[in-house]
């Protein structure tokens, strides 16, 4: 039998009260992919930084090609042949390519020649190409990524470990990266993959272990176990306690979730904790999405979703016509500062209790979109309208006064101040309904924000606790519970509201979007998970070349086919 390439065994981390991991065991196989799942705050990245030297493990041991393997840094772990890309990219925007790729530990000694000769050999063995003189900050977040592994893979490491890697990739991406990912276990090395997303792990990994509140909850090879195992591991219900939209979500067909793996005989689950795995009724019809290979799902959006004592009412459908719009978008122009156009005679309707969808590779003016609508950007042409208001040229907080909530896709860029507390957080712009005689009541605003964060599920010490310290998902809980508890909300805008988040989050935020629109509330959603979208909106417009085509009725059984060609624009 061949020496594992990485072992961890009863490792354990504390950060002051909090227990990060408890005797972890992992055994990560030399060319194999190997993933690790868990939800927001489980231990996953705190098990990669223990690995790539970050900081050291309290308990435990950990081997590197049955060696003891304790680095006390990043440039140790290293030289030891172990690689990492973090969540969030350490490349030089204001640098090209090969400037960064030049900048390694070692300085600028390597030459451009024996670069450029070392990045042919990974084209051809990773089927990695990269342009060099290209600016990073001109390239799309996947073309950094690229970059990014590039540099990994430049000192050729035995073990390359992946942090969330597909969180901000859009469909093709991912479809890109795991065929890296398999490439380089093809080479004999072995690739640690942290994932939310179960799709990811049924397409490309050898084995899996789940963390769950920093132990070991399940996992094994993929052979033997079962996307049902992974999943009732991970958040400790089955997929069909979970709102249907989110199988669509994480990447998997609802019937794979609760009965097998994909392209597996059925598992079935076993042990003490095991759930009773139970079918998900779908009114689907599977169709292929462009070139990939992957399939969307129409799921039905009636079902009444079960959430402990609550549930969700079935919404009812608005017929257009049989209600004034809540939001017009007609005929939006926008120019970017260097003269090229974002959007371009831009149309789309929204009217009380739907949910409208836009998708697209990004790139194509969503995001230029979502700025218009916040008051972010002026428009060249066109018009906005709130209801009957005219809101083109209102700032950010008279149309919050109108009612309508964004929720960016950036968070800690354009939602949260990191460094604030919860409670000032959850009431920006809201402050003066606790001033008393001039005075701020903290009493009263304290309380006021210890019940959204009940109601909203957001797991934190307390109010007065920094934003930043929270975790991806109880982060953007916080985002949604100040936009949705304006008292009079009409049009809640929603730009990528899963991205990064771990089942229960994107459960609880689907959740949260359905009730908005049983509510009355118009829901526009902008994401790259075009499953997603056909699982929850009634209608998708395709965002394309800064166009919006469509909209496309998701009730349709060739809606995926018609919106992976407009976003390819093979369509009309």
């Amino acid at each position: 039998m061949s020496t594992p390439a990485l072992t961890l065994h009863g490792v354990g981390k504390r950060f002051g009260d909090v227990q990060a991991l408890h005797d972890v065991d992992v055994t990560v196989e030399s060319g194999t992919v190997h993933c690790i799942l868990g939800e927001n705050g489980a231990g996953k990245s705190t098990l990669c930084n223990l690995v790539f030297g970050g900081y050291p493990p309290d308990t435990g041991r950990i081997a590197l090609g049955g060696k003891d393997f304790r680095p006390d840094s990043p440039a140790a772990a290293m030289a030891a042949g172990v690689a990492m890309v973090h969540q969030h990219f350490s490349l030089v925007t204001t640098m090209t390519v090969a400037e960064n790729l030049l900048l390694t530990q070692h300085g600028l000694r390597l030459r451009r020649q024996d670069l450029t000769d070392r990045l042919d050999e990974i084209a051809q063995t990773y089927r990695l190409r990269v342009d060099l003189d290209q600016q990073v900050a001109t390239m799309p977040v996947g073309a950094r990524q690229k970059v990014e592994i590039v540099k990994a893979l430049l000192r050729d490491p035995s073990l390359i470990l992946l942090d969330e890697p597909t969180g901000v990739l859009d469909p093709a991406e991912i479809d890109a990266l795991i065929d890296t990912c398999r490439a380089i276990a093809a080479d004999g090395k072995a690739v640690v993959l942290v994932t939310h997303k179960l799709g990811e792990v049924a397409r490309v990994a050898d084995a899996a272990t789940v963390l769950r509140r920093g132990t070991v909850a399940g996992g094994g090879r993929m052979s033997t176990t079962s996307i049902a195992q992974l999943l009732t591991a991970m958040v400790g219900r089955t997929a069909a306690d979970l709102d249907p939209t989110v199988a669509a979500t994480i990447g998997l067909d609802p019937a794979d979730a609760v009965t097998h793996r994909v392209g597996a005989a059925p598992t079935s689950i076993s042990g003490p904790d095991a759930a009773e795995p139970r079918s998900i009724t779908t009114s689907k019809t599977s169709v292929p999405m462009g070139e990939t290979g992957s399939t969307a799902s129409a799921l039905t959006r009636a079902p009444i979703v079960e959430h402990g004592a609550e549930s969700v009412a079935p919404r009812v459908d608005n017929e257009s016509g049989s209600a004034a719009a809540v939001l017009t978008v007609d005929r939006v122009t926008v120019h970017r500062a260097d003269g090229s156009t974002a959007l371009n005679d831009a149309r789309l309707v929204v009217y009380p209790g739907e949910i409208v969808g836009i998708a697209g590779v990004e790139g194509n003016g969503q995001s230029e979109l979502v700025a218009v609508l916040a008051g972010d950007t002026p428009v060249s042409g066109g018009t906005v309208t709130l209801a009957d208001t005219d809101i083109t040229t209102a700032n950010p907080a008279t149309r919050t006064g109108l009612g309508i909530g964004i929720v960016p896709e950036d968070r800690h860029r354009d939602a949260m101040v990191a460094e604030m507390t919860l409670a000032e957080n959850l009431f920006l712009g809201r402050l003066g309904r606790f001033r008393r005689f001039g005075l701020l009541d903290k009493q009263a605003m304290g309380r006021a924000a210890k019940a959204e964060l009940d109601r909203f599920d957001v797991r934190a010490a307390g109010p007065w606790v920094p934003m930043g310290s929270l975790s991806g998902g109880n982060q953007q809980k916080v985002v949604l519970a100040r936009e949705l508890s304006a008292a009079n909300l009409r049009c809640l805008v929603a730009a990528q509201p899963t991205r990064g988040l771990d089942i229960g989050a994107v459960d609880f935020v689907l959740t949260q979007l359905r009730r908005a629109a049983t509510a009355g509330c118009g829901v526009l959603v902008v994401s790259s998970e075009v499953p997603e979208l056909l699982a929850l909106c009634d209608r998708v417009f395709v965002a394309y070349r800064g166009a919006l085509a469509g909209p496309v009725e998701t009730s349709d059984p060739a809606a995926a086919q018609q919106i992976s060609e407009l976003m390819m624009g093979v369509a009309a």
